[in-house]
């Protein structure tokens, strides 16, 4: 599909959250109005997405007229009041089923919801419902969910496995999600469908009552349109919970108070050889193209050397495998026939693990880890691609589950940071020639969501490819 002009002017479902969280608190919409809206639009157009596995309309509405009520009576809980979001369907939630992806979990109704999503309706955001995803938060959907499709063009990967929090917000059907992502699963759906993403550091935001992949690797994490609406959502999710023993008890910082701050004291560091050696042209063009923005902003340029990551990327499969084996012990192999393909084929690999191998790849993680947190003596965080080539069709993915080969090619700028934990953040920077968007990464060190949110907003804010929008026609 062609990309909207960024001169046109935005419907209302394409307006930023943050935009649309003002004009809720100036009463200039009311929450009830602007979520029917987009319930409208959800009932007219994912029929062909896919997008949501479970809508909570009636849930929804009451909501935001609970919001409208508060807002009127002068109470204001903050920029997601009133703002209809939606959550991917591996958060726990006592009024919907979290199914995961599989056909197991199908029935699933939890008894508490995870501490991400009351912390969102605490905050006053309204949600609209749970989103599709791939199985157990893998690779591939299950053989009986229908596949979330990419609203650019229905021919090209959606990523994965966040996949219908990736197409939510790029259609207009909610204005943020929360995705997960284990070895890029938060990256890849902003990569193919143009949306900007942040994967905190590991332990920023609280797992309890997320569905587990792989424990050591899963983050939790926004999607939306803008650094500074992904900002807005971290703001509300991030910190120390009590109920998950590996949150970090830290402060968080102020988030939004990087919107608008300069870039002309920070240093960006890029490693040449890592991220534009053996990267498809039109990804490189597009990542040089982005150093000059920086430049231009008046940040400094470093040029740094990663550590070796090849026997890293190598070992994910393996690593992620055996934490996976362990998270459905109580259902595999006993019900192996309602596993889809390429999450049994994940779980056989982890329970064939040795003490060994996964001793090794742990060794591999922790040398990794202390070596690339030294980078940050000398830059404030570092730019590489999303993915070494645009946005891939469905026919060259088509093995994608199947091929570790493939899936390490593509996780060669991904999984090495949730190896780390390091915080990321990824953002649109152009289209290829066929109309598909480009993506880049900023990394931050540890606790540095707060760089990597302002060097963010500094791109979009001096560029526009974050305010392009598929033509989703009538």
């Amino acid at each position: 599909m062609d990309a909207q002009c960024p001169m046109t002017p935005r419907p209302l479902q394409f307006k930023s959250l943050v935009e649309v969280g003002h004009m809720i608190r100036r009463e200039e919409a009311t929450s009830t109005g602007v979520t029917q809206n987009m319930l409208d639009l959800i009932a007219r157009m994912d029929g062909r997405l896919h997008s949501y596995i479970h809508l909570c309309a009636d849930r929804a509405l009451a909501q935001a007229a609970t919001a409208d009520v508060e807002i009127g009576a002068g109470i204001h809980k903050g920029p997601l009041h009133g703002v209809p979001i939606a959550v991917k369907d591996l958060c726990y939630t006592t009024y919907a089923p979290t199914r995961a992806g599989t056909m197991i979990y199908k029935d699933f109704l939890p008894t508490y919801n995870a501490t991400v999503v009351d912390r969102l309706e605490t905050a006053g955001a309204v949600i609209l419902g749970k989103l599709s995803m791939t199985e157990g938060a893998y690779t591939g959907h299950h053989p009986t969910i229908p596949s979330p499709v990419n609203p650019w063009n229905p021919e090209y990967w959606v990523g994965t496995s966040s996949s219908g929090s990736g197409v939510a917000p790029t259609a207009g059907l909610c204005f943020a999600s929360l995705g997960s992502d284990t070895g890029g699963s938060i990256r890849y759906p902003c990569a193919t469908c143009g949306l900007t993403g942040i994967k905190p550091t590991w332990g920023r935001v609280s797992r309890h009552g997320v569905f587990a992949l792989a424990n050591s690797l899963d983050h939790m994490g926004p999607m939306a349109r803008s650094v500074a609406d992904c900002a807005a959502v971290l703001q509300v999710i991030a910190g120390w919970d009590a109920q998950d023993p590996t949150s970090l008890d830290v402060p968080v910082p102020d988030y939004m108070a990087e919107i608008g701050k300069s870039v002309r004291d920070m240093r960006i560091g890029i490693d040449r050889s890592y991220a534009l050696g053996g990267v498809e042209s039109q990804v490189a063009d597009a990542l040089e193209r982005a150093l000059e923005v920086f430049t231009h902003l008046g940040a400094s340029v470093v040029e740094v050397t990663l550590p070796d990551y090849d026997a890293l990327v190598d070992a994910w499969i393996g690593m992620c495998a055996i934490e996976t084996a362990v998270v459905h012990k109580d259902t595999y192999p006993a019900r192996a026939d309602e596993y889809g393909p390429d999450l049994a084929q994940l779980i056989d690999e982890g329970r064939a693990m040795t003490g060994m191998q996964a001793a090794e790849g742990h060794y591999l993680r922790i040398a990794f880890t202390a070596s690339f947190e030294t980078l940050f003596s000398y830059i404030d965080c570092m730019l590489c691609p999303t993915m070494p080539t645009p946005t891939p069709s469905l026919a060259d993915m088509a093995d994608y589950g199947a091929d570790p080969a493939v899936l390490g090619t593509i996780m060669r700028y991904t999984a090495p940071y949730n190896f780390t934990g390091s915080p990321t953040v990824t953002l649109p920077n152009g289209f290829d020639s066929v109309g598909m968007p480009l993506s880049m990464q900023i990394v931050g060190p540890k606790l540095g969501e707060a760089a990597i949110i302002r060097a963010a907003h500094a791109y979009q804010s001096a560029t526009d490819w974050h305010t392009r929008q598929p033509n989703m026609g009538a």
